[in-house]
């Protein structure tokens, strides 16, 4: 039989974890709102680096025939999790949908050369049997995105270089709501041969297309990079706002 001590120390510790929930809640969903801004401030700087990808493709429509016609021969994939507990299904719904999606792509390309972002994802690629090139760590607020983002470009490049991918997918959760969110596949290499095309095709406008003088390949190639860091923010974001909103949802369990 519990005395009154005990009972009044049973309490106590309620109330502690009461208070230590409240506090959790509350910084969940701080950290979704500062996300949302984030991904609502890449709107501009897209639809700017598609205007000057606009004037370069109607300039010089060649610069992007390489990037339509790249073969589907090493496939490289990027999956997006969390490094900490406590935020439900999330890593294994996003490494379930990337599974059953790469089921049909894997016959065709053979093993995939694969990166986790999150110890967590890790292991959960691991357990079907994804052999991991690296595993990274995910930033820890929004301030840390932009170096990730720099840091993640770097090891792609090294990919390219040594002929490890010639097609890039993100697998990541999708924030949709306070505490919901969804499985995203994105295809970022090559890029979107119908996306050029409309890009190329799009009226400019005003009555005059701007000039440039540096080389178009070069100044392609600068602006798709652009893109895929847009690509890459919009990723690390969205899975940090999914696993805020599903640590939300847990909590309120």
């Amino acid at each position: 039989m519990e005395t009154i001590e005990s009972l009044k120390k049973r309490i106590h510790t309620a109330g502690e974890l009461h208070g230590l929930v409240r506090t959790m809640k509350a910084l969940a969903a701080v950290n979704i709102r500062h996300l949302e801004k984030a991904v609502s401030s890449l709107a501009d700087y897209q639809h700017t680096i598609e205007l000057a990808l606009r004037v370069v493709l109607k300039r010089n429509p060649r610069v992007g025939v390489a990037a339509r016609q790249a073969p589907r021969q090493h496939l490289g994939v990027v999956v997006f999790g969390s490094d900490q507990g406590m935020c439900g299904q999330l890593n294994d719904q996003v490494v379930e949908y990337a599974h059953s999606a790469l089921r049909e792509t894997l016959p065709s390309t053979g093993p995939p050369v694969t990166l986790a972002i999150g110890g967590r994802v890790a292991s959960r690629l691991e357990q079907y049997g994804y052999q991991l090139e690296a595993t990274v760590e995910m930033p820890g607020s929004v301030a840390g995105i932009s170096a990730a983002v720099q840091r993640l470009l770097v090891r792609l490049d090294a990919w390219l270089a040594r002929g490890s991918m010639d097609h890039l997918m993100l697998f990541h959760c999708e924030h949709l709501a306070r505490s919901g969110y969804e499985p995203k596949q994105v295809q970022l290499l090559p890029l979107d041969q119908r996306w050029l095309q409309t890009l190329e095709r799009s009226a400019w406008p005003t009555n005059q297309l701007p000039m440039f003088t540096m080389d178009s390949e070069q100044l392609f190639s600068a602006l798709v990079r652009e893109y895929l860091f847009i690509a890459l923010y919009r990723a690390f974001a969205e899975s940090m706002a999914s696993e805020n909103a599903s640590r939300l949802a847990s909590m309120w369990n």
